[in-house]
């Protein structure tokens, strides 16, 4: 039985970033995730894609966030269960709870912290009858390794923020035109990266096919083309190295969701007035994997939520003691011997 004060389900960005605030009030964690590395979506989708939307830097990699939230935990040496997915939770008289894994690995703690992010999740994929026949053939549904597309002819469909991101990062980081293609000429990304798509078109960097679709796969051992149906025309050929269809994941909680717990739209519910605990007492909710009013799936939200939660989580573990929170400026970093 591996004992703790708060055990962590998720170890990507806020579960990483809650050992942080839960050191800083001499709390220990241990955190528990299905994917074999610490960093979640970040480390499993798409490490080497740029986010913008972290405070003090105005771009980096997803990567490289995991390794500087990994190095600002280290010292209050957290624990890891990985590879194994959370699949039941079981509260003992003391109050307690019990966490075990799909390999049987016990967990016990006061509280526990549900930080999964969108939960297992699975890629959307297109109705194509020829599709299976090529994935991992030509057809890739997430990019690991932005370094083995170099040179080569590429094909993306999707009008969401990931679609156009690699979009724009191929068509500025390769010499070969890329290929985006989107069934209508309304994109869901943001504004500026729709801009900066069309801009890249102007420059010859981009082909952009709007009103159209991928309606079949043709290749032998590996893809060799993609059929395209246009509005108003003939259907056409192209010939293509890869083909990444980037229609979004469909989120799944999983086992979690069989906890008791509140779940609205595929999201656990919280209370966000005070410390985002869910209708279990002692089990919080943080990060993407939660919902109330104004709610929005950012990480540097998480992070807040991640802050509030440890607070309540202090007082459930120490019920007789007053933590007096100070700043870090003032306090410093005093971790784990």
């Amino acid at each position: 039985m591996i004992q703790t004060d708060i055990i962590i389900i998720g170890a990507g960005p806020v579960g990483l970033f809650t050992v942080f605030e839960a050191g800083l009030m001499k709390l220990r964690c241990h955190l528990i995730d299905a994917i074999p590395q610490a960093g979640g979506q970040l480390s499993e989708i798409y490490p080497k894609k740029p986010i913008y939307d972290i405070p003090g830097f105005p771009s980096i990699l997803a990567g490289e966030l995991v390794d500087n939230l990994l190095k600002q935990a280290a010292p209050f040496n957290p624990g890891f269960t990985l590879g194994e997915r959370a699949e039941t939770i079981e509260k003992h008289k003391d109050g307690s709870f019990v966490v075990t894994t799909s390999e049987g690995t016990q967990h016990q703690a006061p509280t526990v912290m549900i930080a999964g992010g969108l939960g297992s999740f699975e890629p959307r994929k297109p109705k194509i009858e020829t599709l299976a026949q090529f994935e991992k053939k030509g057809v890739e549904y997430m990019v690991r390794e932005p370094e083995a597309f170099v040179g080569k002819k590429l094909f993306v469909s999707g009008g969401g923020d990931s679609a156009l991101d690699w979009a724009i990062y191929f068509a500025e980081n390769h010499d070969i035109p890329v290929g985006l293609v989107h069934r209508t000429d309304m994109f869901r990304g943001h504004k500026d990266s729709v801009e900066k798509v069309y801009a890249l078109q102007a420059q010859g960097k981009i082909d952009l096919y709007t009103h159209a679709e991928v309606v079949d796969l043709h290749g032998t051992d590996k893809l060799e083309q993609i059929e395209l149906k246009q509005k108003d025309q003939d259907n056409i050929k192209v010939n293509v190295d890869y083909w990444l269809p980037l229609f979004g994941l469909s989120p799944k909680l999983g086992p979690i969701g069989d906890w008791g717990l509140e779940i609205e739209k595929n999201a656990i519910v919280v209370d966000n007035s005070l410390d985002y605990q869910t209708n279990l007492p002692g089990v919080f909710a943080i990060g993407d994997v939660n919902t109330y009013p104004g709610k929005l799936k950012l990480i540097l939200c998480g992070f807040h939520e991640a802050t509030l939660a440890v607070q309540t989580a202090y007082k459930i573990i120490h019920p007789d003691k007053r933590f007096t929170m100070k700043y870090t400026t003032v306090q410093g970093i005093q971790g784990f011997e």
